[in-house]
């Protein structure tokens, strides 16, 4: 009788829930006694331990990732009139956020070695009008950030960490969220620390930056019924901040199992066909993404789903050739090497719990491709 063949989706869940299951059902009945939904000791306690895992002095939790660079950009001043650097190639939210205030964005191409902006391109795109440069740290990798500081301090400018796919990745041994001015985290579900719902934070040693964001999230308010501000309701509830607590003990442990498996990925991938990812020396890649490129990207997809392999691809519409940016002006062939990732880029299988004959499925798979 033959084997069954091994299927692994692109991501599951159920390995992590299944070993906190009880920590994750205690949190919940924990917020449910207390009867105490907004703004209490669960905020409180997982905003301290945050803060204090990155490294800095405050964590202010919101919404979602989107609404902490949004406060951020706020909370900086940064509005109509300004431009923000941010890279060619991320999830749109990055940009989003800078649109949501008013500001211009000015994407400035990544490397291919480490999918980051490239600072060696960011001089050029400073401008009287430009205000900060928003750093995304994608896939788990941060971007190279001793360089885009010096330029930042160069100019006057303000440093914003996207840090949306970058819990626990460290630069120089410092952790992602502690390397600019501030910084703003997702807290989706499928994040390396990831919460039961939408949630999100910002972290900064800025005091009175802290201060602002947390009113601006707050309708302006820095006491109840007292407005200051024109904020906006984005705030961290009780459950998801419970839920998060209870997770951020094994964050660690379960980004070190991302590097082992991204590490077997590395050593026993060798198709000549598809490229992988790369480490940079300065850097502890947690691999939220593990992202390979293939020129014949459709080929390789179809071959690995027809295996059972799960796949994804971040992400395959360039920001600059999305509809919702038609306003740039900016035509194919504008940011080539963003077009370049969208077009070949391809997310294998990375997950906590994921077993070592899953780890040989993905490999055999994409060994055997015969591009």
């Amino acid at each position: 009788m033959s084997e069954t063949p091994v299927t692994v989706p692109f991501v599951s869940f159920r390995p992590m829930e299944r070993e906190l299951d009880a920590d994750l059902r205690g949190a919940f009945a924990r917020v449910l006694d207390n009867s105490w939904y907004i703004g209490g000791r669960e905020d409180a306690a997982f905003e301290k331990a945050f803060a204090d895992y990155c490294g800095v002095r405050h964590c202010v939790g919101c919404g979602n990732g989107l609404d902490a660079l949004v406060l951020i950009l706020k909370a900086m001043g940064i509005g109509p009139g300004d431009e923000v650097i941010a890279p060619s190639n991320t999830f749109i939210a990055t940009v989003l956020a800078i649109s949501y205030v008013g500001a211009a964005p000015v994407l400035v191409e990544p490397t291919l070695e480490s999918y980051n902006i490239d600072p060696a391109r960011i001089e050029a795109a400073v401008t009287p009008r430009t205000k900060a440069i928003m750093a995304v740290h994608l896939y788990g990798q941060c971007a190279p950030m001793d360089e885009i500081n010096a330029i930042a301090h160069a100019h006057g400018l303000k440093v914003i960490e996207d840090a949306a796919q970058a819990h626990g990745a460290t630069y120089k041994g410092r952790r992602a969220g502690s390397l600019g001015d501030a910084a703003g985290f997702s807290f989706y579900p499928g994040k390396n620390l990831g919460a039961l719902g939408d949630a999100g934070c910002v972290t900064t040693n800025d005091d009175a930056l802290a201060e602002r964001i947390r009113a601006l999230g707050n309708y302006g308010s820095d006491y109840k019924y007292h407005h200051v501000y024109k904020g906006q309701n984005s705030r961290l509830d009780e459950l998801q901040a419970a839920f998060l607590a209870a997770k951020l003990p094994h964050l660690d442990a379960m980004n070190a199992e991302r590097r082992r498996i991204a590490a077997r990925y590395l050593a026993e991938m060798h198709n000549p066909a598809v490229t992988l990812p790369a480490e940079l020396p300065d850097c502890t890649h947690v691999w939220h993404i593990f992202a390979v490129r293939c020129a014949d990207r459709d080929a390789l997809e179809k071959h690995l789903n027809t295996r059972g392999i799960g796949t994804n691809k971040h992400y395959p519409t360039p920001i600059h050739l999305q509809g919702a940016y038609a306003e740039l002006g900016l035509g194919r062939g504008a940011l080539p090497l963003a077009e370049e990732i969208s077009a070949t880029e391809l997310s294998l299988p990375m997950f906590y719990g994921m077993t070592d004959a899953q780890v040989q499925a993905v490999i055999d798979a994409v060994n055997e491709f015969e591009g």
